[in-house]
């Protein structure tokens, strides 16, 4: 990024494709921050291939978009946004994100499920709901790329590398088990389900982890996840043998 840019003069040329069958999202992107910080974009269309590919080579650049401002080219839309001072995520960097994202979402449906059902919102099936549908959501991410994800499972789990097809098994173990469990319904399904693959899952990140001390990544929001192995999976199994347990003793009246 040049030195000089001058981001006060709030004039700003944008070249982005906008062709009949596909337009940029990231010229959009690139647009929209502009004008929110306040600059007059002078948006240039590049609407065919061939012109596409002729702004490519004669400013020696491999991407579109790109801003031009005060006649110094910034870049794509990553670029942009490290001008204004914006964080730009490393794609290969660690993040808790999805996970922050799957139980706030669970916490809050539990409450909502607690709510309608129950006329409030802090019930003890409001906890049962929120591990449940947790786990829902927990084994969504897995099936989305099954593939990857029983790839990167196998770099941990005692029972997948003993027998491969494990990796395939664990999603829907866990989605069934976490559906009946939201239900309330066939627990001496469920409760075994759970414990079974909880237990395995729980002794193979702590062995990874506590007793190897390898730094792996963790298969539990799916192969594509930059969270690191250890806390959240192993809570993820704890979660698991706990509600395992639980629900049997419950159906039992023990509680």
């Amino acid at each position: 990024m040049p030195k000089d840019v001058n981001t006060t003069g709030k004039q700003a040329v944008l070249y982005r494709m906008v062709m009949e069958g596909h337009i940029c999202p990231y010229g959009l992107k690139s647009k929209d921050l502009l004008e929110r910080r306040g600059f007059r974009v002078d948006d240039q269309h590049l609407t065919s291939r061939e012109e596409t590919d002729a702004f490519k080579k004669e400013h020696d650049v491999e991407t579109t978009p790109q801003t031009f401002i005060d006649g110094n080219r910034i870049g794509g839309y990553d670029a942009l946004r490290e001008l204004f001072g914006d964080d730009v995520p490393d794609e290969d960097a660690t993040s808790y994100q999805p996970v922050i994202a799957i139980f706030s979402v669970a916490f809050l449906m539990a409450l909502g499920l607690s709510w309608s059902a129950y006329g409030s919102g802090f019930t003890l099936r409001a906890f049962e709901w929120f591990i449940a549908i947790s786990m829902c959501f927990l084994a969504v991410q897995k099936l989305q790329d099954i593939e990857s994800f029983s790839t990167m499972f196998l770099n941990y789990d005692l029972l997948a590398q003993k027998w491969v097809r494990y990796g395939y098994v664990y999603p829907f173990g866990e989605a069934t088990a976490g559906i009946l469990m939201v239900a309330g319904a066939l627990v001496w399904i469920s409760a075994p389900i759970a414990l079974v693959i909880g237990t395995i899952g729980a002794l193979s990140v702590f062995k990874a982890v506590y007793i190897d001390r390898r730094e792996l990544k963790c298969a539990c929001v799916g192969g594509s996840s930059n969270v690191p192995l250890g806390f959240v999976s192993l809570t993820e199994n704890l979660m698991m043998i706990f509600m395992g347990l639980w629900m049997p003793a419950r159906a039992l009246g023990l509680f």
